[in-house]
């Protein structure tokens, strides 16, 4: 019965969201930030609303794509993007028995979606999208792994798609360019038991994506997903271009996630959050990659 509920609500969900989203393509050349377009489906937040006006945009119908930390595929941004299109996909996640729990909340028949049940780093990510013939003309790219974003990112090519979206931490605001250690296998409880160290600031990952060829172009409401342009593709795009030298709207974040060192839920906010995690070890990327005790940069 449970699931009988469930598909359908999601059927409902996904007709509300194409009905949506095809009443805001009449407006798409009117707005000027990512906050207007923002609107949920299936994406754990926002998403969903934005990587449409991206991909209507750049006439982009049938998008390749690459996401790397989906869990089961109930929240994540690229379901919207398979059920509604019938496209051509890869995702990975190192959720034991990946492709059947995915079967669960989609139709795998419906498009070509290749499943990696994987552990991904930087020491595999290539191998990957090599082996799976990803490694060229991909349209849309999601990252979101809670941990070494930044040192996948890393070894990826210049120009790797055209449009990026990376999961950033906004706890180490808007100065710092920092990032957790490259660590193969990173838990970012295991790193710290309040959750709250993880991933890379968003200073880092502008200025890594900027000499990778992308343009930063804002983030979701809720500000922890981050998006990116290739230059190449940045003229068709009408929006605002966020000025890079103030990135203090995009790091205020209020969101609440922290846990006590017991596992609990402790809802610590503003300076707060950093305060717990001073003493974590982080890479000072404006450095020469140092590693070095939060509270050293604060």
């Amino acid at each position: 019965m449970r699931n009988f509920f469930k598909k359908y609500f999601d059927r409902k969900n996904f007709m509300i969201g194409c009905s949506h989203i095809l009443k805001m393509r009449q407006s798409y050349d009117k707005i000027s930030t990512l906050s207007d377009v923002d609107y949920k489906v299936f994406s754990q937040n926002g998403e969903d609303g934005i990587i449409d006006y991206f991909l209507y945009s750049l006439k982009i119908e049938k998008p390749n794509f690459v996401e790397i930390g989906t869990e089961d595929y109930l929240e994540s941004n690229t379901r919207f993007l398979f059920e509604r299109t019938a496209c051509r996909g890869l995702i990975i996640d190192c959720l034991d028995n990946l492709e059947a729990k995915v079967s669960k909340n989609i139709k795998l028949w419906k498009g070509d979606l290749t499943i990696i049940e994987s552990f991904i780093n930087s020491k595999n990510i290539l191998d990957i999208l090599n082996n799976n013939n990803f490694n060229q003309d991909v349209d849309f790219f999601s990252i979101d792994i809670d941990g070494v974003d930044y040192w996948i990112l890393e070894k990826l090519p210049n120009s790797f798609s055209k449009i990026v979206v990376l999961e950033y931490n906004a706890v180490f605001g808007s100065e710092l360019e920092v990032t957790v250690p490259n660590i193969e296998k990173f838990n970012r409880t295991d790193y710290h038991y309040s959750n709250l160290c993880f991933g890379a600031s968003l200073k880092a990952l502008i200025n890594l994506m900027m000499k990778k060829n992308f343009v930063f172009v804002g983030t979701n409401l809720t500000l922890c997903n981050a998006f990116f342009v290739s230059k190449e593709y940045i003229n068709q795009i009408n929006i605002n271009i966020p000025d890079i030298n103030d990135l203090s709207n995009y790091t205020n974040s209020f969101i609440r996630e922290s846990r006590s060192i017991k596992g609990f839920k402790n809802y610590l906010s503003d300076k707060n959050r950093i305060k717990e995690i001073e003493n974590c070890e982080v890479i000072n990327i404006k450095k020469n990659n140092e590693l070095i005790r939060l509270k050293e940069l604060l």
